[in-house]
């Protein structure tokens, strides 16, 4: 059985087409990553999957159970961790489990046991009894994820779960991720803004852009599907005529790709090595001076620019809550 099950999923809001007939499943016990620019029909995707709003027509399921006709059978089935920190500050982490635990009516002495059993865990069991102010952002979020495993979910969503920690907090957390799904095969369904987390956690990764998936494999598959394996990125004095740049590198038939950004010009191919010597005779024989040239290797955020258009910037990420909503996609405006 798959974990989320979806079939021509749409939903409108007015005119707008927050979601246009997304398909895709993820099988049980997977690490399945949903990577996507603002505006993508990210958070419109989980409201729905976690019965916080219905679709505007097709099917979605989770754990074989359909999320319009019984909701309350989902919930039980799901644990999710939110993109803002939601712990209460003025509780204990013990307290911010209990009243969690409660909330699914699970019995008092199983309760106990059951966040004992889940701080320690995640590293906090001698610091069940401080006040959740007196916890960094990491430790926040590893009791977060210990929150939403009190009733026992065997979906987990995680949306964002390491923005804005420290590189070793995030490193924390990536190891605890893989604990959980070695130790209890539980379906994971990750949001991220950090490429690198998503090759280093995802088993297959699906690139959503204008409410529509466009790119879904494993993260080799998605490398092995674009032609151009290397990127070259070329610096310039100031100065240079981008135009004339852009139009010579076109004429050039190893190059599949190239486009500006802030700091230079960034080129497709798949020649990479062999390229550079013939790009810099080019640029000399124009009179455009380079200062600096990289090679790079193909990584998830060249797949992820390929197909979308642009990169994802965590500066550009709103923090806003999955239960309320991102708003309007970028493409219509505010």
């Amino acid at each position: 059985m798959n974990a989320v099950e979806t079939i021509e999923l749409t939903k409108t809001f007015g005119e707008v087409r927050a979601l246009d007939r997304v398909s895709f499943a993820v099988k049980e016990g997977e690490l399945f990553g949903l990577l996507g620019p603002n505006g993508a029909g990210k958070t419109t995707l989980i409201r729905i999957l976690t019965t916080l709003i219905p679709p505007t027509s097709g099917e979605a399921r989770v754990m074989g159970i359909n999320v319009v006709e019984r909701q309350a059978g989902v919930r039980e089935k799901i644990g999710v961790v939110a993109q803002a920190l939601t712990t209460d500050l003025d509780l204990t982490a013990f307290e911010n489990m209990d009243i969690y635990g409660r909330f699914y009516s699970i019995p008092k002495k199983e309760r106990r046991e059951r966040i004992s059993y889940l701080l320690g865990m995640v590293g906090l069991k001698e610091r069940s009894k401080d006040l959740v102010a007196t916890y960094s952002g990491g430790m926040r979020r590893r009791l977060e994820v210990a929150r939403a495993l009190v009733h026992r979910p065997a979906f987990l969503i995680l949306d964002e779960p390491t923005i804005g920690l420290d590189p070793q907090s995030r490193l924390v957390v990536w190891d605890m991720l893989r604990k959980l799904r070695q130790d209890y095969n539980l379906t994971i369904l990750l949001t991220t803004l950090y490429m690198e987390e998503a090759e280093a956690l995802c088993e297959r990764v699906a690139i959503i852009d204008y409410g529509k998936i466009v790119a879904l494999d494993t993260v080799e598959g998605l490398k092995n599907g674009i032609p151009e394996k290397d990127t070259v990125e070329i610096r310039f004095k100031e100065g240079v005529n981008k135009e004339d740049i852009v139009r010579e590198v076109g004429a050039l038939p190893f190059v599949c790709l190239a486009a500006w950004e802030d700091e230079g010009l960034r080129i497709y191919t798949d020649k990479g090595p062999a390229s550079i010597p013939i790009l810099l005779e080019r640029f000399k024989k124009i009179g455009a001076e380079v200062t600096e040239v990289f090679l790079k290797e193909l990584t998830l955020e060249d797949v992820f620019i390929r197909h979308t258009g642009r990169p994802i910037r965590e500066e550009e990420a709103k923090k806003v809550s999955f239960f309320i909503g991102a708003g309007i996609p970028r493409r219509f405006g505010r």
